[in-house]
């Protein structure tokens, strides 16, 4: 099971390692028919199909008729490859409208819709909610999501530490969902997303 550090471990962000793809052994020894973006994908279905238990970069290979030692051309480990599917799942969140203009729908109908989403992404790839964890979510698709939230924080009215704890509260909520989202009926999560919403309301009332 990926943990978020094992012990003695230091251990990197992919969107912080910036990989040459320069020289003149990469270009012309790298293996035909690979690109990140097609690994990635790879991994994103073979973690859907297998778990994130039994995946490895053996197994990763094999579904893609590759060596795993041709992976390394595209990935410095497996955690950068997970992070990279992580990213990639985030990317299948259709942000609401209410994430660009909260003034139009009401921030209590984007948070539903983004909350919603997001539940959806993590019923569709069970991986998702460990690796959240395990990971520091600072990939694009990730800080889009960030950004659409606190677009609609914004929107609340609420400012300092109050703001600050609905915030916290917010993600909480989204995260915990993971390990359960599955067993929860969509009913009553939506019952809890509305208790959360109703929370928010009224510490933004005037």
């Amino acid at each position: 099971m990926v943990t978020a550090a094992d012990p003695g471990e230091t251990r990197s962000s992919v969107w912080l390692v910036t990989r040459s793809t320069t020289s003149g052994r990469r270009r012309t020894e790298a293996p035909s028919g690979l690109d990140r973006e097609r690994i990635t994908a790879a991994t994103v279905r073979l973690l859907d199909s297998d778990g994130l238990a039994r995946f490895s970069m053996r197994r990763l290979a094999a579904g893609l008729g590759v060596t795993a030692m041709s992976l390394y051309w595209y990935v410095d480990t497996k955690h950068d490859l997970l992070e990279l599917a992580l990213d990639r799942a985030l990317g299948e969140l259709a942000l609401p409208a209410g994430c660009r203009g909260p003034a139009e729908t009401g921030w209590q109908d984007g948070l539903k819709d983004l909350a919603r989403a997001y539940r959806r992404v993590l019923a569709a790839h069970p991986w998702v909610a460990p690796l959240s964890s395990a990971y520091p979510n600072i990939g694009p698709q990730a800080r889009a999501f960030d950004a659409a939230l606190q677009r609609l924080m914004d929107a609340t009215g609420l400012v300092g530490a109050t703001r600050t704890g609905a915030h916290l509260a917010v993600r909480q909520f989204l995260h915990g969902c993971g390990d359960a989202v599955r067993r929860t009926p969509e009913g009553d999560f939506c019952l809890a997303l509305d208790v959360l919403i109703a929370g928010i309301e009224a510490k933004a009332a005037p």
